[in-house]
């Protein structure tokens, strides 16, 4: 609490731990927004709450800099919510568990929320300086960015006057973006005739767990296991199974790093059922030695009186459509080295009364190879009779190479950091590509302090880097 103490003292670091003390999953904005009306207020500042729900605050520009083109600050207000198993925290009511590991702020056993509440503490920060220089501000503050863009599809355009945005929802120090991937859903479900269970059958509780997880746009590519798709390779080998529940993952953007299923199997496949979890584990271990050396498999024995299961071929046919379905890299740029185009997320599977249910995201910076991937999606899924569609879809944000704002803003990076930037795109989707196509002329970029692990329980954001990147933010406004 002493280290936590020290960092209130600076207003920086006192926004961002009252932002963290708000309960803001996506779609439960309400007590940051009036947080962000009442901040508004306090300083006098000119603010706006449009039908959305986007918070829009704008400062006049201090002295001297009257004259200079307005710059827009955007980020999002929400943040993914996700706790590790046994963690008790609820993610309606209880602030953020927020401490401190060296140059690290963390969540206990929860994620951060510094994407992107650290976009807001570096623009309350930044309005509530009488010492800051700079031209006519706004801030774009958007609701529901994790679960779909929503925010940034309904932003009322008309109270924008800015031509130039600096998103602030990017992870890398030094690294400037002027480009993402768009993206696009698949939602898929699966009527089953849940029935009666076999007679001596063994009933199982199969766990897939110690899984990293991550950002399924910024971390798609560190070769990190899926429990999904895990558990679909383990139960495809058991025999006459029925498949009595399964749940994995939480959110669309999220590589999923649990997941649970509740099977029935004749007794005399038990033993087999261990052999074939020892010899897949042992598999997985060698596969994922580095991207994923903690992943575990379990068994264990539990009461199936009272429970129904789905018939042994429709299980079947559900764990086939799950094991051939995409996930991970599909294609690496060809105009960007080191850059992913084309990838896939099997995000989240549910059972319900009727079923199951699945749902997976798709991005890519090309639309047909997004429009494609997402294709074989529907295609692996309809194997299993389930009915998919597509839905969510956003755009690509293209490169502009000739960005004059990229390249005022690589300068003044070199001069204040003595360092070449990297200039560059990203998988992950921002909110760039919507508003740039709502505000006629809108020319953007996309920077942030260093965050890593973001939407997992190992989420970190580096406090030295934070607080450069806000003095690098005062800098590059007076340069502009």
């Amino acid at each position: 609490m002493d280290s936590l103490t020290q960092l209130r003292e600076k207003n920086l670091w006192k926004y961002f731990l009252e932002v963290s003390s708000i309960p803001r999953e996506s779609g439960n904005e309400e007590g940051i927004r009036n947080y962000l009306v009442e901040f508004a207020k306090e300083h006098n500042l000119e603010h706006y709450v449009d039908k959305t729900g986007n918070v829009i605050i704008k400062a006049k520009a201090t002295k001297g800099f009257e004259t200079v083109p307005s710059i827009a600050l955007q980020g999002h207000m929400d943040m993914v919510c996700v706790k590790d198993e046994g963690i008790i925290h609820d993610f309606t009511k209880d602030p953020i568990p927020v401490y401190r590991d060296g140059d690290f702020l963390r969540g206990r056993g929860t994620t951060l929320g510094g994407d992107n509440g650290v976009a807001i503490a570096m623009v309350l920060d930044l309005f509530s300086d009488k010492e800051a220089q700079h031209g006519p501000l706004e801030a774009i503050i958007t609701v529901e960015e994790e679960t779909g863009l929503a925010g940034a599809f309904g932003l009322n355009a008309s109270l924008i006057n800015s031509r130039l945005m600096i998103n602030l929802d990017s992870e890398e120090e030094g690294i400037f973006y002027i480009g993402c991937a768009g993206g696009i859903e698949v939602n898929a479900n699966l009527p089953v005739n849940f029935g009666p269970l076999a007679e001596e059958s063994v009933t199982l509780e199969v766990t897939v767990d110690g899984l990293q997880g991550g950002h399924s746009g910024a971390e798609i590519d560190k070769q990190r296991g899926n429990a999904i798709t895990i558990m679909a390779r383990y139960l495809l080998l058991l025999e006459e199974l029925q498949l009595i529940s399964m749940g994995g993952g939480t959110k669309r953007n999220v590589i999923p790093s649990y997941c649970q299923a509740k099977i029935a199997i004749p007794s005399q496949a038990l033993n087999r059922a261990n052999t074939l979890r020892e010899k897949v584990l042992k598999e997985l271990k060698g596969e994922f030695a580095k991207g994923d050396p903690g992943v575990n498999i379990t068994l264990k024995e539990i009461d199936g009186k009272r429970l129904k299961g789905a018939p042994v071929k429709e299980s079947n046919l559900f764990l086939k459509s799950l094991f051939i379905a995409p996930h991970g890299v599909e294609r690496m740029s060809e105009a960007i080295e080191g850059l992913v185009e084309t990838s896939s997320n099997l995000a989240i599977v549910k059972t319900t009364a009727e079923g199951f249910s699945v749902i997976s995201s798709h991005r890519s910076s090309v639309q047909s190879a997004r429009d494609n991937v997402a294709r074989k999606m529907v295609v692996a899924l309809e194997t299993s009779g389930a009915k998919a569609t597509l839905e969510g879809s956003y755009p690509a944000w293209t490169p502009n190479p000739a960005s004059p704002l990229a390249a005022s803003v690589g300068k003044a990076w070199e001069k204040f950091s003595s360092a070449k930037p990297t200039v560059t795109a990203i998988h992950a989707g921002l909110e760039c590509g919507i508003i740039n196509s709502l505000v006629d002329g809108m020319d953007s970029l996309s920077m942030g302090p260093s965050l890593f692990d973001v939407h997992s329980t190992k989420e970190r954001l580096s406090i030295s880097s934070t607080e450069r990147m806000a003095s690098f933010l005062r800098h590059l406004l007076v340069s502009l």
